[in-house]
């Protein structure tokens, strides 16, 4: 099978986390093998080259080729469909029920549609885009979500929808660099490495305004005045630069917040392994990477309780879910007693820390059967 993937490719965004592990080796629908081999790929405005793996999935040995393509580059369906001919694809893929899925209306080829959170969280509540999701989701072979909260909002807007959606949770996989230089990430980070008891939290995502990295700044500035070992460490790529610029203004008033450039991913594994914990902020989310690595490398989560967190975390067991930054504070000394030095008993630090990666296993799916991973890839032959 010769088969299109549409996804939104701005680094470091969700949709493109979710098509680089379905581009390599753990993918959307569960494996740590390679999902999909793809022998040709576009990453941006690189022109499409080669890939070779020595990694040989089912899939790769039934002769299936996938090509990566940026929603970005295209504007309408009919470009879609003139690519689809001239390049021969027998099916498509899309991440994204806007962005991804309105470029396959009227599609001549089967194609499936992966949620990609802030369309079924944020899109849908704009009239227009609702109307282009519904009329997709219906065109689609089969709907995959990566939560059953995530599978029950789209159903509760397109009842009729419900039987082609399945719910697969993300793979995830953690490579921590073994060579990562800690301090010298603290002190190009402007944090002070004269303390032995240093709590650096680190909350990972691209500067957009639905990850809302503004949302915690005033609360850890604060929780940073009364405890200098307390400080946060903001991490990811500048996704929207009017938003970056407010972000950076906001910071440079804040003390104990620091906001750092992007880093290599085993860089970062690493870096996160050294934390005191990682937190997340969002407005809306999928199924938030950051904070299943976070759990595969035994790090405590502390997260905005919102339906796409909640859904992988149980509070106050795999997680803390918090729904006021302003009880933060508090709320992580009490609970993770163990990391912070607390005299009292550790048993929810430890817990948080023992207990996570056996949840993100079972969130991640590392080891989901490759039968039950094909399942949704069969409907594309069911008409």
């Amino acid at each position: 099978m010769r088969l299109l993937l549409l996804a939104c490719l701005r680094a470091q965004t969700g949709n493109a986390t979710t098509a680089d592990r379905i581009h390599f080796r753990h993918a959307v629908f569960g494996a740590a093998e390679e999902f999909l081999h793809m022998r040709t790929c576009e990453l941006q405005l690189l022109p499409e080259r080669s890939l070779l793996s020595q990694h040989k999935s089912h899939l790769h040995a039934a002769g299936h080729i996938c090509v990566l393509k940026d929603v970005f580059r295209y504007e309408s369906p009919t470009e879609i469909a003139n690519l689809t001919s001239a390049d021969k694809f027998d099916a498509a893929l899309a991440i994204h029920l806007y962005k991804g899925g309105r470029l396959l209306q009227g599609s001549r080829i089967p194609f499936g549609i992966i949620f990609g959170g802030t369309d079924i969280n944020e899109d849908i509540k704009y009239e227009e885009k609702r109307r282009i999701m519904g009329e997709v989701l219906r065109e689609a072979r089969f709907a995959v979500a990566f939560t059953m909260k995530m599978k029950e909002l789209a159903a509760a807007e397109w009842p009729d929808t419900w039987k082609k959606i399945y719910v697969q949770t993300q793979g995830i996989k953690t490579t921590p660099s073994e060579t990562f230089d800690w301090c010298r990430f603290l002190q190009n980070a402007d944090i002070p490495t004269d303390r032995d008891n240093l709590h650096v939290f680190l909350l990972i995502c691209g500067l957009r305004r639905v990850k809302d990295p503004l949302y915690l700044v005033d609360v850890f500035s604060d929780w940073h005045r009364k405890d200098p070992s307390v400080h946060l460490g903001i991490i990811g790529p500048a996704v929207d630069p009017l938003f970056t610029n407010e972000v950076k203004e906001k910071v440079k008033r804040a003390p104990g917040i620091h906001l750092l450039q992007e880093m290599p991913q085993d860089d970062l594994h690493a870096a996160m392994k050294r934390c005191f914990a990682v937190v997340n902020s969002s407005i809306s989310e999928g199924m938030s990477a950051a904070i299943l690595e976070a759990m595969d490398l035994d790090i405590p989560v502390l997260a905005r309780n919102i339906p796409g967190n909640a859904a992988i975390i149980k509070h106050k067991d795999t997680g803390l879910l918090f729904s006021d930054p302003q009880n933060l504070p508090n709320f992580a000394n009490r609970q993770l007693p163990s990391r912070t030095g607390s005299p009292e008993p550790a048993r929810m630090g430890d817990a948080l820390c023992h207990r996570s990666p056996e949840q993100c296993r079972e969130v991640g799916a590392v080891d989901m059967p490759m039968d039950r991973q094909e399942k949704p890839l069969m409907k594309w032959d069911a008409h």
